[in-house]
């Protein structure tokens, strides 16, 4: 009973914390138009305070529903290129990014994915997960959300 207690008051400290935060006004849906098309059900980005969410990229054309050919490389290539221009169209730059989860249609790719993947940093690293799915959308090997921040 304690324990029900105990995460009733945790759920309802955090319903708090969104509600002050939507009272301000400090989380923004965003659709840049510059990756992904504007029809789809789901937010580009939330913008909350100085923190961004990015919906997953994968490797699609942008501004089309089109997974680039060419495979892993490729595709984690353009997913990358995807996340920067989202990241750039709100004021935020790859710099900005302290998480990322890597989604492959295949873990025998984690080492082509890798080798693109580190190809977008120079001084440092976000915080990584890189998990097996049994399949992404519109038949893509691979599929990356991340979150970034900026200091106030």
């Amino acid at each position: 009973m304690r324990h029900m207690i105990l995460s009733f008051a945790a759920v309802a400290g955090l319903l708090a914390s969104a509600s002050a935060f939507a009272a301000k006004g400090d989380i923004e849906y965003l659709n840049s138009g510059k990756v992904l098309p504007a029809t789809l059900p789901f937010s580009e980005a939330v913008r909350v305070g100085n923190t961004l969410y990015l919906s997953g990229q994968i490797g699609i054309v942008p501004g089309s529903m089109k997974v680039i050919p060419g495979g892993i490389r490729e595709e984690a290539k353009q997913a990358m290129q995807n996340i920067k221009t989202s990241l750039e169209a709100h004021g935020y730059a790859m710099a900005n990014l302290v998480k990322c989860s890597a989604m492959l249609a295949d873990m025998a790719d984690w080492p082509a994915f890798n080798e693109v993947y580190k190809s977008f940093f120079t001084d440092h690293y976000p915080a990584r997960s890189a998990f097996g799915v049994g399949g992404l959308a519109l038949g893509a090997r691979v599929e990356i959300e991340c979150i970034a921040a900026v200091a106030k």
